[in-house]
């Protein structure tokens, strides 16, 4: 069974096919003989196993040039999942740190938001995070960082400087900065601290604060989820406990361009608002199906949500505006959502390194049972994503769409002189503060009717 080529190749081959040579006991322990298809599988799989050892084999020893061997098995791993879909994928161990902090959203740092500047080609902060080492000395937006640790920065990367920036909690750190309009350089000294990114933000920043109550609005709150990270609903939960403490009488929850994140936040931001029923269900090839109701305690129900979201909402944020429409316990407004309905279980692969195997194992559907996923031969007609409620479609142009990403980023600067003074026009959020308000018109209505009848006004579900 095993080839002539030395025993390094025959170690090789021996551990590649290792699963398949176990596989034989223990399917003969779990059942009394095995039938003629499930032999040839087996066969089939080895004769693979085997195509696969050889080619290696052949580049291994007889390409021109010597081949990182660790290399070659990335790339052919990432071949084979290239043919599964775009959502699953191979993290490699240089990568696993930061997919970490993305899911958890912290990280020990300074707390700035950066990007380099296309006219002086420097590091340029867009916003210190609020309560951050950087935000208490004394950096602001548009502060252009001129050295970090003693090294000038000229010539920088985002890369170069974040590794930097980043480091231990507790340990010192100097950056020199250039505030705006200023030609010395101020140089501050902080400690790196655990910085722990937001995702619930609010319409603008009072001071470090973000101001959850609209503007020029009889007490409606807004509220923007970025993406689901593991304290989402923890921060969904006490932005709304603070609202509904200043008398809010209707909410907007703003998903655009929220990429999804953590199943489970998704469904905890749904238990939020609705009292019972479904909220998702998941079913896969080889996992069990699952489905996850909603529970009445701690339940919000005293006001009506509109929920905005586009083209570019996917995945955890479609859980959630897909049940909220669906229990009708929101109005959906914008565009159709992506189409992502798909579950990634992140599996550790010990291979010399610590990888991550992100792969996806079952599908999700929404309470009525419909489909969320876009295939990648859909058609507009068919069935898939989540489609805001008839009579509240909004959809951008790119020119429109450009135009709301700069207003959002100016937005979302703190800034000391307040929010900022503008006369752009977010129409999707406009309509959603006409689809809040004819709610409170109509449960207005219901109150005058049901006083006037003597009974009282039932709760909204």
């Amino acid at each position: 069974m095993f080839d002539r080529r030395g025993p390094k190749w025959n170690r090789f081959l021996s551990l590649l096919l290792l699963p398949l040579v176990c596989a034989a006991p223990l399917a003969a322990q779990e059942a009394a003989a095995d039938t003629d298809d499930e032999k040839r599988i087996e066969d089939v799989d080895y004769e693979l196993m085997r195509l696969f050892a050889d080619v290696f084999d052949q580049i291994d020893r007889n390409y021109v040039e010597e081949i990182d061997k660790r290399k070659l098995v990335e790339a052919a791993i990432n071949g084979m999942i290239s043919e599964l879909d775009p959502y699953s994928s191979l993290i490699p161990p240089k990568e696993l740190t930061r997919f970490n902090e993305q899911v958890d959203q912290q990280f020990g740092g300074i707390g700035i938001q950066v990007q380099i500047d296309p006219e002086t080609k420097r590091i340029t902060v867009i916003s210190p995070l609020p309560g951050a080492p950087a935000y208490k000395a004394g950096v602001r937006a548009g502060d252009v960082i001129m050295t970090i640790q003693g090294q000038d920065t000229e010539g920088f990367t985002i890369e170069d400087a974040v590794k930097l920036l980043k480091g231990e909690p507790g340990a010192d750190i100097k950056i020199g900065v250039r505030h705006l309009g200023e030609t010395e350089i101020d140089d501050l000294e902080m400690k790196r601290a655990i910085v722990k990114v937001s995702t619930v933000l609010g319409d603008h920043y009072e001071g470090e604060k973000p101001d959850f109550m609209l503007p020029g609005e009889d007490k409606i709150g807004y509220v923007r989820l970025t993406h689901f990270s593991r304290h989402t609903a923890e921060e969904l939960k006490a932005a709304i406990d603070e609202l509904v403490e200043d008398d809010m009488k209707a909410l907007v929850i703003d998903l655009r361009n929220n990429p999804g994140g953590l199943l489970s936040q998704a469904r905890e931001v749904v238990d939020l608002f609705v009292k019972e029923g479904r909220i998702v269900s998941t079913k896969g090839r080889n996992t069990p199906e699952r489905a996850w109701d909603a529970t009445r305690p701690g339940t919000y129900d005293e006001f009506p949500i509109a929920v905005i979201v586009n083209r570019y909402s996917a995945s955890a944020s479609e859980i959630v505006s897909a049940a909220l429409q669906d229990h009708d316990r929101a109005v959906v407004v914008g565009e159709r959502t992506w189409g992502k309905g798909s579950v990634q279980n992140v599996i550790d692969v010990p291979g010399g390194e610590t990888y991550a195997l992100k792969l996806t194992t079952a599908g999700y559907f929404r309470p009525s049972g419909r489909n969320i996923h876009r295939k990648p031969d859909a058609k507009e007609t068919d069935e898939w994503g989540v489609t805001p409620n008839e009579g509240f479609g909004v959809r951008f142009t790119d020119e429109e769409f450009r135009k709301y990403l700069e207003y959002r980023r100016d937005r979302d600067v703190i800034k000391a002189s307040g929010p900022p003074k503008s006369d752009y026009v977010d129409k999707q959020l406009a309509k959603a503060l006409e689809a809040v308000k004819e709610r409170l018109a109509g449960e207005k209505a219901e109150e005058r009717a049901a006083e006037k009848n003597g009974t009282p006004k039932k709760k909204a579900a």
